[in-house]
């Protein structure tokens, strides 16, 4: 299944679906079923358990959520719960189900932490249908007595592979261990490893498994550029990009850190670029304000950790922009995956120092993508100034040990005199001065990065022998 196949042949009228459902996904303008959906909705309909491997976009929340409406009735107790390995992604399948329901008054309720708990201990205690949450709110709930896990008799987990990564699978099998009436349950999973797998074999008998042979994530058939640039200089790149960007264009920039998140706001702010950060320290209510607007089109610009990798679907993203390469290679995937999703056009950015580039090597060869080295975007017609100013970066100029070569020209070849020249000259530690080589025309010495800078202007005009030292970076 690819975004170039985003739909199959299978339209949602070949199935007797209730009217509610069938006039909700009309009013979508929905004809045909994603690949996935075509093939889990009739089986799930039939009552057969499902193991199903589909990747963020593809359409999986639709795939599990006609089943369990179809085989709900609004009476105010609870009869399926899914379960999501974060409140965003808890959050936004919720309203699909809900909106997917039509007017068949289903009451749902939607559990997760970091936030009022008593709120949603209310909502619980007045009667609900469906549950969708996270598994440690679903527990506390449990053990609290506002959910009653025993009457529960179709579950859903999304995303199970996130759950085994983030540590939720012994909180999984707690829940298991008490829907003891559960009739059916629906696994959805982008990547299957042997964890996972060995897990769903322990709840799941006999279960219907779609998913591709290979069971190898679905990459995105995107457009992928990579710069390879200093970290010093990855601001600049970024800048250069934002100016590119038309009124269509919505933007995601992910960063592997949440200090990292708040400091690109901060830059781009100062560079005359709005942007708003995503990180799972802001408080929900203003994680979700975040989401709804970015979904809504009133933000273009969200700079996130991967705490919104999969819990933030919008449709109109158009650019995803790897500041810093993720550790994981999956990881990698399910980012670009925010962008060219149902067969849209797409595009993924990665910027890759020295010390990314071991990592982004391993992503190009465990997907076997083809990912292009580019050079910064150029600067758009009447623009002739960056936005942001390109940096010297000496980061990335220096060796392993943070040693960079200087050359200079000269004719002396005593390594010991051109050491104690530039010593003097720049007023440099022993410690920050390495290997010399000269030749006779030329010398090239190691300088410690911090002092590298100073080292050059210091050496500026100066000269050695009665000749021009030229001093300049020999990398």
């Amino acid at each position: 299944m690819s975004a170039a196949n985003s739909h199959s042949t299978v339209r949602f009228t070949d199935w007797d679906l209730s009217s509610n459902i069938a006039d909700a996904i009309s009013s979508k303008g929905w004809e045909f079923a994603t690949p996935i959906q075509a093939e889990a909705i009739p089986l799930a309909l039939a009552g057969n358990d499902i193991v199903g491997q589909a990747r963020t976009g593809s359409g999986k929340t639709v795939a599990f959520g006609i089943p369990i409406i179809e085989n709900c009735e609004p009476i105010g107790q609870t009869q399926a719960l899914v379960l999501c390995p974060t409140r965003e992604l808890a959050t936004q399948v919720g309203e699909e189900m809900r909106w997917l329901q039509g007017d068949k008054g289903l009451n749902f309720a939607t559990v997760y932490g970091g936030t009022d708990i008593d709120k949603q201990a209310k909502q619980l205690d007045a009667g609900c249908d469906v549950i969708v949450g996270t598994p440690g709110r679903i527990i506390d709930m449990s053990k609290r007595g506002h959910i009653n896990l025993e009457n529960i008799t179709h579950f859903a987990l999304d995303e199970a592979d996130r759950m085994l990564d983030m540590g939720f699978f012994p909180d999984i099998l707690w829940c298991l261990e008490r829907l003891t009436n559960r009739q059916q349950t629906l696994l959805f999973s982008a990547t299957f490893p042997q964890e996972v797998l060995e897990a769903a074999n322990e709840f799941i008998t006999d279960a219907e498994h779609v998913m591709s042979d290979d069971l190898d994530v679905e990459v995105p058939e995107i457009e992928q550029y990579m710069v390879r640039i200093g970290r010093a200089n990855k601001l600049w790149v970024l800048g250069r990009i934002m100016i590119n960007l038309t009124k269509e264009d919505q933007v995601i920039v992910f960063s592997n850190t949440k200090r990292m998140v708040d400091l690109l706001v901060d830059r781009l702010d100062r560079h005359k670029f709005s942007a708003t950060g995503l990180h799972g320290d802001m408080a929900q209510n203003k994680r979700e304000r975040i989401i709804n607007d970015f979904r809504d089109g009133k933000t273009k610009i969200v700079i996130a950790t991967d705490v919104a990798a999969r819990g933030l679907d919008v449709d109109g993203v158009t650019m995803v922009v790897n500041y810093d390469i993720p550790d994981d290679s999956e990881s990698y995937v399910h980012r670009i995956g925010r962008t060219g999703r149902m067969g849209r056009k797409g595009v993924a950015w990665s910027f890759v120092s020295g010390e990314d580039a071991p990592n982004m090597t391993k992503i190009i060869s465990t997907w076997n993508m083809v990912v292009k080295e580019v050079d910064a975007p150029e600067l758009p017609d009447g623009v002739d100034r960056d936005p942001v100013r390109k940096q010297m970066d000496w980061g990335e100029s220096a060796d392993v040990f943070g040693m960079v070569p200087i050359r200079l020209t000269t004719s002396e070849t005593s390594n010991l005199t051109i050491h104690n020249f530039v010593k003097d000259q720049a007023r440099l530690p022993d410690l920050a001065i390495g290997q010399i080589q000269a030749d006779g025309t030329e010398a090239v010495i190691e300088i410690h990065r911090e002092k590298a800078q100073h080292a050059l202007d210091a050496l500026k005009g100066k000269s050695m022998n009665g000749s021009n030292i030229n001093a300049q970076i020999a990398n």
